[in-house]
């Protein structure tokens, strides 16, 4: 139970760390990054992150319910994943009620984006967690290790793109970099929480795994790949889901 708690803690951390080191660009730069490099990192993280919520968490809620025989494997890997996809959706659908705050246009954008990407840094903080905590428990520490690079890739031009955004609607860089830095850190405060879940409630541990792939799944497709699309983009894509997929299987 501790072990996994630290490891879930240790690898939400450098998700993190991520996430801040990408807010400190605005004390560099003054735009962001250019988009031909912004793509194959994201497609890069999209590849990660979909071989992960099928090797790193739909296959051992699988594997995990079989083993109980209480239910069919797929029962909570296809019901935890559409609850999964569900939340996230229905996340997404209050933020345009943000737009009625009496805000400028350029801070309500900045607004809407703080608030959408944190909301995205809560699943893939509980997928992180799992994963940890798996790995401490016999799983694929590699798996988890690449889970966790791929989500620390996404998260770095994230914060970026909080920071930037705020440092041009007249924030002072420090505000703006705390503003980048604090949407990440909702990532091992959850991946934390999770994992105390689960161990309260082991048969919880199949449907929380179904549920952080299914929202980070969400996340891939109604984030990600609209801003990879490129070559570059599809190409990042592929490495990283060969990499995950090679990861787990020959080291899980």
């Amino acid at each position: 139970m501790l072990q996994s708690v630290v490891w879930a803690a240790q690898g939400t951390l450098f998700t993190f760390v991520m996430t801040t080191l990408g807010a400190a660009l605005v004390f560099f730069l003054s735009a962001s990054p250019a988009s031909r490099v912004q793509r194959p990192l994201l497609g890069f993280a999209a590849g990660v992150m979909t071989a992960a919520s099928v090797w790193s968490l739909l296959l051992p809620a699988i594997e995990q319910m079989e083993t109980s025989g209480l239910l069919p494997g797929w029962v909570p890997a296809a019901g935890g994943m559409l609850l999964g996809v569900m939340f996230l959706a229905a996340l997404d659908a209050l933020l345009p009620r943000l737009r009625r705050r009496p805000l400028e246009e350029r801070q309500r954008q900045t607004t809407l984006l703080m608030t959408a990407i944190t909301l995205h840094n809560v699943p893939e903080g509980m997928a992180v967690g799992l994963a940890f905590a798996l790995a401490a428990e016999g799983g694929s520490p590699a798996g988890a290790a690449a889970l966790a690079l791929g989500v620390g890739i996404q998260n770095f031009p994230e914060g970026a793109a909080i920071a930037l955004p705020m440092r041009q609607s007249g924030c002072t860089r420090l505000k703006a970099f705390l503003g980048g830095m604090l949407s990440g850190a909702v990532e091992p405060v959850f991946g934390v929480l999770v994992v105390l879940m689960a161990a309260g409630a082991q048969m919880l541990l199949p449907w929380l795994l179904s549920f952080a792939a299914g929202a980070m799944l969400y996340v891939v497709v109604e984030e990600l790949i609209p801003q990879a699309h490129s070559r570059g983009g599809t190409c990042g894509f592929t490495v990283g889901f060969l990499i995950m997929m090679v990861l787990d299987v020959a080291l899980g």
